[in-house]
């Protein structure tokens, strides 16, 4: 029987910023998954970066140190 992964929140913002996480994601080969991103697209206004009604972006268990690190990276070079 195969293992389950689980998968491990990584970012939360709003519509625009978690597009820009995930495209980075991507690129580096990392599968990301969205949740609540229809609530983002259909009431963009609710959806406050990192807080209440943000748009959450998680990675598999086994990616989440390269993705953490990439996240990282955005975050220190957005200031």
């Amino acid at each position: 029987m195969k293992k389950q992964s689980k998968q491990i929140e990584v970012f939360a913002g709003a519509m625009w910023e978690t597009a820009l996480v995930q495209s980075m994601l991507e690129d580096a080969g990392i599968a990301v998954y969205q949740k609540d991103g229809i609530m983002g697209n259909m009431f963009p206004w609710y959806t406050a970066g990192g807080g209440a009604g943000s748009i959450r972006l998680f990675v598999e268990e086994f990616d989440y140190e390269q993705a953490a690190d990439i996240v990282s990276q955005y975050e220190i070079n957005r200031k």
